[in-house]
């Protein structure tokens, strides 16, 4: 239905939600190479289907550029702390979207311990324990990979700017780890969550994603996308 409001919202730090279209006219607190409030929720709050479809139309349509001289540290150091918050990411992360967490004494409730995390991709419910054998159960998504966001633009942006897209919250999700692996770094085109009812509110972040950071989507991508967004408001 039009004006479908899709679950949870993308909050600042007492800030107001923010939409796909404020974030393509560089909204307060998330132009690109700034860095992005932190979502107090899980998700991402879009006025509506229309609107992301309308988004989507404003990102380029290009075909896929080589994987040549990618790799992880063109991105920075994996989960750098780039909100200076003296936690890193990862944590930040873990801490926004478990439920009942504990976190490790002496680390200033830094370091994750436990926690409960209700998986969005498969619909399940996981629970956390960190360990050298169990951490690996629930694993940080990149819902935009690293790999794709190269081929697609992010090869031209700035060391900074990359790092910064990298350690996102809006492109960030705690997710089941099988499940992220077996994503891998697929687009839309090839690869959708499990979870039918979470796939609007995906292809809809994806999309503020390669919004705010001017990357492009192929043709197949932007077709998959424009399919998943037009049955949303149905």
């Amino acid at each position: 239905m039009a004006g479908i409001i899709l679950a949870g919202a993308l909050a600042g730090c007492g800030g107001a939600a923010q939409s796909v279209t404020e974030i393509l006219d560089g909204g307060q607190g998330i132009a690109l190479g700034r860095p992005a409030s932190e979502p107090a929720g899980h998700g991402f709050e879009l006025q509506g289907a229309a609107e992301a479809l309308a988004a989507l139309e404003r990102i380029p349509i290009k075909g896929r550029a080589p994987k040549t001289g990618y790799s992880r540290e063109e991105f920075g150091p994996a989960w750098a702390d780039v909100d200076r918050n003296g936690c890193d990411t990862r944590n930040d992360i873990l801490a926004r979207d478990l439920e009942d967490e504990t976190f490790k004494p002496g680390t200033r409730d830094c370091v994750v311990s436990t926690g409960t995390l209700a998986d969005r991709y498969t619909g399940t419910t996981i629970s956390f324990v960190r360990g050298d054998k169990t951490s690996a159960a629930v694993q940080i998504d990149h819902l935009v990979p690293l790999s794709d966001a190269w081929q697609k633009g992010a090869r031209q942006l700035s060391g900074e700017q990359r790092q910064q897209f990298a350690n996102d919250p809006l492109n960030l999700m705690a997710a089941d780890g099988s499940t992220n692996g077996a994503k891998g770094d697929k687009d839309a085109a090839t690869w959708l969550p499990p979870n039918k009812a979470f796939r609007c509110e995906y292809v809809a972040r994806q999309t503020a994603v390669k919004a705010k950071y001017q990357l492009w989507v192929t043709p197949a991508e932007h077709d998959a996308i424009a399919t998943v967004l037009a049955a949303c408001l149905k």
